[in-house]
């Protein structure tokens, strides 16, 4: 009998232990070790996000609601370039972590819908889903936002994303998001670099550009905006050594694109004596300048790289579309010259700017993947971020093989390159 009692008394406690002690994490899908035969495919790690967009149909008021439109949007600048090169074609393997809750849910809802891969994907009990809320004018344009994203820097771990060190060494490419802790960039970045994996850096805001200092010489090619680019700048030298005024007024878009060449290229030049090989600086309506050296080549194995059904279409409707020879030649070793080329914006119906720059570098890491070159893969991406502004969703519904190359085909009769050799 006292042998039973205390048996029972164990099987109380461990009850109470149970309940008690935090719940392990939820890992979605399979084991990612159970995936190391994959094929190799590209892996985007950073966060995924609940978007809460807030649009009034008449001009807003201060201390008062006014009728209008609120929606949820899957987001994330990571998440959003996943979603882009997916329904480009190119499969990628997302890292990132959501929470056991109603944002959780939904993100994940909408990810297994698209067919889309979880493995990577840690969902957490008791931990709140990153969420981002904005509110916009009547013209698309952000008023103001607050993000909560803590959970991406908390629990996307080094720990986490070592489990996936097989399908990073295997990847074509590597793309990380500034929301990580400075300890999982570095992680990330080191498997990347013992592999020779090309690793792009995405800044996603001004302030978490800096994060970029201790895996600068990891980095193969990042994707800022003005104001971004000079913070990158000012972080891996002095600070307040390079800066950005913006131009209120000018006759035309060529003269605004001088001014922000003057303004910039001592940054972008500064970014490529620090070892990055690619700049692809988003410049808003007018377009992108990408800066490198004469001769890069992003994906250095090309047997990782998997020419998709949508690249192939895309290769075949863009045959004639660009001139047979650029002013320099960027696919080739031997040259330390370096280059600026400006591809121009394409005009658009906009809806909203959100998510256009994410589809801009989906657009062109899908490209890459596909075997498109370095020109033809910026290119692509201005059209998708075309795309993508004339959308509600941040990723539009579909993209058009066609459509993308018919855009291309338009806007290279009216001096698509424009490069500069220093």
């Amino acid at each position: 009998m006292a042998e039973d009692a205390a048996s029972s008394s164990r099987r109380r406690m461990e009850s109470i232990r149970r309940h008690l002690l935090p719940r392990p994490p939820l890992v979605l899908s399979l084991n990612p070790l159970s995936a190391a035969g994959a094929e190799p495919s590209p892996v985007i790690i950073g966060g995924m996000v609940l978007d809460i967009h807030a649009k009034p149909s008449v001009p807003p008021h201060p201390g008062t609601t006014v009728p209008g439109m609120v929606k949820y949007i899957g987001g994330g600048v990571a998440r959003n370039i996943a979603e882009c090169m997916a329904k480009l074609g190119t499969q990628p393997l997302m890292i990132s972590v959501v929470g056991n809750d109603m944002a959780g849910d939904f993100l994940l809802k909408y990810w297994r819908s698209g067919g889309l891969c979880t493995d990577g994907i840690l969902q957490v009990h008791g931990v709140t889903t990153p969420v981002v809320s904005n509110a916009f004018d009547g013209n698309g344009e952000l008023i103001a936002g607050v993000a909560s994203v803590q959970a991406v820097e908390t629990f996307l771990t080094p720990s986490w994303i070592y489990q996936f060190r097989r399908r990073i060494s295997d990847a074509p490419l590597l793309m990380l998001d500034a929301n990580l802790s400075p300890q999982s960039l570095q992680a990330a970045c080191k498997i990347a670099y013992e592999s020779g994996v090309p690793v792009l850096f995405e800044p996603v805001s001004v302030v978490k550009s800096s994060r970029i200092a201790p895996i600068a010489e990891h980095i193969t090619c990042t994707s800022p905006n003005e104001i971004e680019l000079v913070a990158m700048a000012n972080t891996l030298s002095t600070p307040g050594k390079y800066n950005f005024v913006k131009l209120d007024q000018c006759n035309n878009n060529m003269e605004a694109v001088d001014y922000l060449f003057e303004m910039l290229s001592p940054a972008m030049f500064f970014l490529l004596e620090k070892g990055i090989k690619l700049l692809l600086v988003t410049l808003g309506s007018n377009g992108v300048f990408i800066c490198c050296k004469e001769h890069v080549n992003i994906v250095n194995n090309q047997q990782k790289c998997n020419m998709t059904t949508f690249s192939s279409q895309l290769l075949e409707k863009l045959d004639g579309c660009f001139p047979p020879s650029t002013p320099v030649n960027l696919s080739e070793e031997g040259s330390s010259r370096t280059c600026v080329f400006h591809l121009p914006a394409t005009s658009a119906s906009v809806i909203s700017l959100t998510g256009a720059g994410d589809c801009l570098i989906g657009g062109v890491l899908s490209s890459l993947c596909g075997g498109l070159n370095i020109m033809q893969s910026v290119a692509v991406g201005i059209a998708t971020a075309k795309a993508s502004v004339e959308s509600e969703a941040n990723i539009p519904a579909n993209f058009s093989a066609a459509s993308i190359a018919g855009l291309l085909h338009k806007f290279s009769s009216v001096s698509l390159f424009r490069g500069r050799v220093i």
